[in-house]
């Protein structure tokens, strides 16, 4: 059985995964942790990486994911989903909350 892999973009300097944060968050509450970066192909992260900011492509490395991984990642770092990302160079991405 094949497993679906996903590709994600991680900070060389701290571990750190690549998020998106949502705008408008009020400023009596906590900074939002963000929604998970995921990409189908390897190409497509470093593709996103030099659209937009290619100035960190070097600060960042690819990590594989499985599906059933993606999960339990996204409850240790307490994200609060994922952002599939489908076209890198827009970008555009679709949000799934965590549940």
């Amino acid at each position: 059985m094949v497993s679906q892999l996903y590709y994600l973009l991680r900070s060389r300097a701290d571990g750190s995964y690549l998020v998106a944060r949502p705008h408008g968050s009020s400023p009596d509450q906590p900074p939002p942790t963000g929604f998970l970066l995921v990409f189908t192909a390897d190409y497509d992260a470093l593709s996103y990486l030099n659209a937009h900011a290619p100035e960190l492509s070097d600060k960042f490395a690819i990590e594989t994911i499985t599906a059933s991984s993606l999960k339990p990642l996204i409850n240790r770092w307490d994200f609060q989903g994922l952002g599939m990302v489908s076209d890198p160079r827009l970008p555009q991405v679709e949000f799934f909350n965590r549940s």
